[in-house]
């Protein structure tokens, strides 16, 4: 849950996750649709489902355990080199070492390092680095005080904006702090105009329930709960015309832009009462029932669209944005 989310935002999934989910076998044994619905709102939501595997291939292959070493636990589904590192340093002192964003940090201003860390070669010489420092460290090194130590470096003292150089124990042999480059390094990604996407969405409702598309594993939202999308209003338009249905200005909701890390999505909702006993569109459309929706996995826009219809505030008060 921490790659890519800040700790403030996850500890409340964190402590409702883990209530659900106690175990490995727990979360091995659980529906994927449960999983969803508990991660809904942190985003990168294939993180949900590489966990959910992760925990069923531990069951089957390991009997609940992870393996003691680094190389194997990054065979596991979602679980990179550094994370794997990381895990294997904590649960069994291995001698491996991590490259987060903090440890990056801390690695790029102490020796100098320039370029952007996300570059293939700027990480590779990062990692080198981190080997030789191990490589060269005492046998009676602590990995996981060593770790824990260098993240929370990063997270505390050289910090991405105001580095406490002041009280930082690496500071007489900085390159950075030497050279006042704290401002520069690491350096910034290079900046790439952030472009806009639009979809309209259907928020077609009838008799209590919500019509409600199951979106694919790989994608956008992959294995949540989404509103039936279209590119353009007028497809949706087109769309609902064969069902009988024609849209007029009553029916257009507020248009919003929900902003994800690479582009933007201009989101244009459409909402439709429909007669009753209408079928779905497609066979991956289901209709939910309102009291259903507040377990069900959604994106935060669609569940602020859906919380925001009138005919479901009246009956019950949907959670949103969690």
């Amino acid at each position: 849950m921490l790659q890519q989310t800040q700790v403030s935002t996850v500890i409340p999934y964190y402590e409702r996750f883990l209530s659900r989910f106690p175990t490995v076998e727990a979360l091995a044994e659980a529906d994927q649709d449960v999983v969803m619905a508990h991660w809904a709102g942190l985003g990168y939501y294939a993180r949900a489902r590489n966990l959910h595997r992760c925990a069923q291939v531990l069951v089957a292959e390991h009997s609940g355990r992870f393996p003691r070493s680094s190389a194997a636990i990054a065979q596991l589904p979602g679980i990179g080199r550094s994370t794997a590192a990381a895990i294997a340093a904590f649960a069994y002192g291995e001698r491996s070492p991590i490259m987060d964003g903090n440890v990056k940090r801390v690695f790029t201003r102490y020796f100098g390092i320039h370029g952007y860390p996300g570059l293939r070669a700027v990480e590779q010489k990062l990692w080198t680095l981190a080997e030789e420092v191990i490589s060269n460290a005492p046998t009676t090194l602590d990995m996981g005080r060593y770790t824990q130590g260098q993240m929370d470096l990063g997270a505390q003292v050289c910090t991405r904006s105001k580095p406490r150089c002041e009280v930082c124990p690496l500071a007489a042999s900085c390159v950075a702090k030497r050279q006042g480059l704290q401002q520069t390094l690491p350096e910034r990604r290079p900046k790439k105009a952030i472009p806009e996407k639009t979809c309209a969405m259907l928020v077609m409702h009838q008799d209590g329930h919500m019509l409600l598309q199951k979106q694919p594993d790989q994608g956008l939202w992959g294995g949540l709960w989404s509103l039936p999308s279209f590119e353009t209003s007028d497809v949706l338009a087109l769309t609902c015309r064969g069902k009988g249905i024609e849209l007029s200005a009553e029916n257009r909701m507020a248009a919003f832009v929900h902003t994800f890390t690479h582009f933007k999505l201009r989101i244009e909702p459409w909402q439709v009462q429909a007669s009753y006993g209408i079928a779905e569109m497609s066979p991956d459309q289901s209709w939910i029932p309102f009291t259903a929706l507040d377990d069900t996995a959604m994106p935060t826009p669609v569940r602020k669209i859906v919380a925001e219809l009138p005919a479901l505030q009246a009956q019950l008060q949907l959670r949103v944005g969690l």
